[in-house]
Order: C-alpha cells, then structure tokens, then sequence
C-alpha cells in the first residue's frame, strides 16, 4: 500500500490538497528517529486504538505509567510494558515491588499475568492487531503518532510500526504539569447506550478528545483540540465537531469515508475521569470546504478516577478558533 489509502486520496482531491498531502506525507515511512524515542520515554500517558476482534467496534483507551514505561525498542517498534495491567485507564503502580515503568489495573488492583480488560482487552493481547497510537505532551504541546500491528510481550505489547510521525502544536491545549495522586481509587465503570446530563456536561466542558479510526489496511488516533464547547452533543446519542484545518493528510477523515466505524476518548484533566464512547461518524463538506463530523453513539463507558494524573489548569492554544 502507497502512503495514502483510497478514502484519504479521495478526500484530498475533494478538497484540493493533493500536492501538499504528498509533500508531508514522505514523512511518515522514515521510523522512530532518536529525538521521538527520546519524547516517548518522558511520557506519562499513551493513547491506543484499535478494533475489538469479537465486536467489531472501535475504541480509544488510555495508559498511564511512570516515564520509560514506552520506549522505541527499535527503528519501527515501541514497547508498552503494562506488567500485564489494564488498559483503558491503565495506571501507574508506585508500590516498590513493581517495576519502573508500569501500568496498573483501571480499578487499582493486584491483577494476574494476563490480566488486561476494557473494551480493547482482546484487541491488545491479539498477534496482528490493526493499531494506531499517540503520545501528547501537555507540557510542551508536541504529540507522535505510530501506526501498526500489534505483537504481545511477556511484559505487554509492542507496536511495529509502518507509520511513525509527529504533528504541528496546533489545537492543543498547554498543561504545565501534572502530579500522579497514589491514593486515587478508581470507581466502577459504568456501561452505557446513551449520553446523560453528567455525560453531557463532560463533553461539553472538554477542550480534548482522541479520535480512533480504522481502515482495511489499519488503524489510526488522532488528537482533537479546541475551546470548551467545540464538541456538541446534539441528542443523547449524537455529537457534532467542527474539523479545524491541519497537515492535508487527512488520515482520519479518509479513514471514515473507507469505514465510519469510530472510537473517541475523553478525560477530565483533573479527576482522572475517562469517557469512551465508539459508534460510526460522518463528515459533512460544505462548498467552500468547511467540515463538521456527525458522531452516532452505540456505546459508552464512563470510568471516574481511571487516571492518576492531575494536570495543572489548561492554556488554551492560540490556534484555537473562538467561534
């Protein structure tokens, strides 16, 4: 397969950025160079996405760990050492008799060997899984995104990669810092097939969220950044996003016209809540190139507490559009 799959080519030429689209796109082949496996060993967060072999839908889950518990393990790989934890709100483990560099079980417990669970359970212990990853650092607003089949490892997974590349700062919101909260006790998750008014609210205040998407050939998560209140929730089942200029590549908007299959991922900066929500999305085109996705909602999953992590209060890009 070239850089681009059909879905992306068609939505390049729909919106007459080809040239460019081919410019940065002879990016994304040339590996992990040694400044991004540096950047990857200082994160304390890993978004991963993919589809659930048994279900078909397309989740985005989280992995929390202390810096090194990602590493470039090789010129296309990265290891995830999840000691066996849980992903969707994977956390880190400060007992001293855990390894560095580890994730822990979303609810806080002791966990066997094999004990990942969430959505994406089976997708991260299955050889081959289509699968797309991005680390964002708040702190500096740089983010890398790695695309590939995933392999199990005694300690986790590793992904090999046939896309590796960074983006622009855009959209994204500045977090100075973060603090990782040892006595933070996870809550049940709650599965549901509808938003409610504390769902609502979530996103409503968000000024984040990432995007899993998927085609034949793979899987891809992007970051979506903008002020509060640029993700709608128009009915309880349906969101609506503006898509703000960016790269050209449009891996993400050709990857829904290929499948509309979608997983997005929403955190509270501060409480450590996540919202996973998968369904299908469309992308409405107006004659002067203007972009709203619709998002149709088939599950959800609230988790309060999933995350460790307290970041410090948002500044927000200056790229943000204020409409």
């Amino acid at each position: 397969m070239g850089t681009y799959h059909a879905g992306s080519l068609a939505v390049q030429e729909l919106l007459g950025v080809r040239d460019r689209a081919e410019h940065v796109g002879r990016s994304l082949g040339q590996g992990i160079k040694p400044i991004a496996a540096a950047f990857l060993e200082l994160q304390p967060l890993l978004m991963v996405g993919a589809a659930d072999p048994e279900t078909g839908r397309v989740w985005t889950s989280s992995l929390t760990g202390t810096p090194g518990f990602v590493r470039a393990t090789g010129p296309r790989r990265i290891s995830v050492v999840t000691d066996a934890g849980h992903e969707s709100g994977g956390r880190s483990d400060s007992r001293p008799r855990r390894a560095r560099g580890t994730a822990r079980a979303a609810d806080g417990s002791p966990h066997p060997a094999d004990g990942l669970s969430g959505p994406l359970a089976v997708a991260l212990k299955t050889p081959g899984t289509h699968v797309g990853a991005i680390a964002l650092d708040p702190r500096t607003r740089r983010r890398m995104r790695l695309n590939g089949r995933l392999r199990p490892t005694p300690r986790g997974f590793a992904i090999e990669a046939d896309q590796v590349f960074s983006n622009c700062p855009r959209y994204i919101q500045r977090r100075e810092s973060y603090e990782t909260v040892t006595d933070r006790t996870p809550g049940t998750p709650r599965l549901l097939t509808e938003l409610g008014p504390r769902e609502r609210e979530f996103i409503r205040s968000a000024d984040t969220f990432f995007l899993a998407t998927v085609h034949p050939g793979g899987a891809d998560v992007s970051h979506r950044g903008g002020n509060p209140g640029f993700v709608r929730v128009t009915s309880p089942r349906e969101l609506t996003w503006p898509d703000y200029p960016g790269n050209a590549m449009f891996l993400t908007l050709g990857n829904l016209r290929t499948d509309p299959r979608a997983g997005l991922l929403f955190l509270d900066w501060t409480t450590g809540d996540t919202l996973q929500l998968t369904g299908e999305a469309h992308t409405d085109v107006t004659a002067g190139g203007d972009r709203t996705v619709r998002f149709a909602l088939t599950q959800a999953v609230l988790t309060p507490a999933a995350l460790p992590l307290r970041w410090s209060a948002p500044e927000y890009s200056p790229a943000n559009p204020s409409g």
